[in-house]
């Protein structure tokens, strides 16, 4: 059986590191893209040598995207089983007080970057058998978050395009999925709030909300790319903002007025 491939953005720590080692360990040859050069040394170290292969990529970088698929591919034997759009920073704050160049580089980022990659990942899917697009949306993509607006509404744009291109590359013989994370344990939670001297993870834990380790999202990764759901919900803080955005709008509505906020 010819050896099964993923491409993985973000992949120099948290999610993308932890679901590197989670594929890898069923085998699965690994490419790692990050900005990050020091992070993707660290990650390609935890993974079987010569079974990984890394890019210093900017996801906003269409030419980047084409090369680097282009060669992981040349590497793989042509095989793209799955394409991991996992790239993202959570730069947040009120919207009234955030730069423009701020908001334009989460947008341009979290959203442009996994365009990008769907739409030049497209024509290397396509031509492996049952092969799956997975990105990674966020809690914040069930209800809109006071103080995270911004990256809110990339992730609100990232569940979209899952949903559509479900439907728009069935044909093409391509799954489409999501991840839908509350709270994760990575280093993106110790980044200061706008502000304050708090960190998010402080404010989480302080507010008796739960993290959620990485490890489990990659589990859950796996049993996404495997499964037939298209979007699956990781940690308690993901389902109970599930629950109470269908069933209790109006106790959501009061918890996003007092700005308890609920990133990926």
């Amino acid at each position: 059986m010819a050896t099964k491939a993923i491409f993985i953005t973000g992949g120099g720590s948290g999610i993308g590191q932890a679901v590197a080692i989670r594929f890898a360990r069923e085998g699965w040859r690994v490419g790692l893209a990050d900005v990050n050069a020091s992070g993707l040394r660290e990650t390609a170290a935890m993974l079987p040598a010569g079974m990984v292969d890394t890019y210093t990529m900017d996801v906003r970088d269409r030419d980047a995207w084409k090369a680097n698929l282009d060669d992981f591919t040349g590497k793989s034997g042509g095989r793209l089983d799955v394409l991991f759009n996992n790239a993202g920073i959570g730069t947040g704050g009120p919207i009234a007080q955030m730069s423009f160049e701020d908001m334009d580089r989460v947008v341009s980022i979290n959203l442009g970057g996994v365009l990008n990659g769907a739409k030049i990942g497209h024509a290397y899917l396509a031509k492996t058998p049952g092969s799956c697009l997975l990105n990674t949306a966020s809690a914040s993509a069930i209800y809109g978050t006071s103080g995270l607006v911004v990256y809110s509404a990339t992730k609100f744009g990232v569940r979209a395009l899952t949903e559509g291109l479900d439907g728009e590359w069935y044909g093409d013989g391509i799954k489409v999925r999501d991840l839908i994370p509350g709270f994760i344990d990575t280093p993106l939670l110790q980044g200061p709030i706008e502000g304050s001297n708090q960190n998010i993870r402080e404010v989480v834990t302080g507010a008796g909300l739960e993290l959620t380790s990485a490890a489990d999202v990659a589990e859950a990764a796996w049993r996404a790319v495997h499964g037939d759901d298209v979007h699956t919900y990781v940690g308690k803080t993901a389902f109970r903002l599930k629950f109470a955005a269908k069933w209790l709008p109006k106790r959501i509505r009061q918890q996003m007025r007092r700005g308890i906020a609920a990133p990926q």
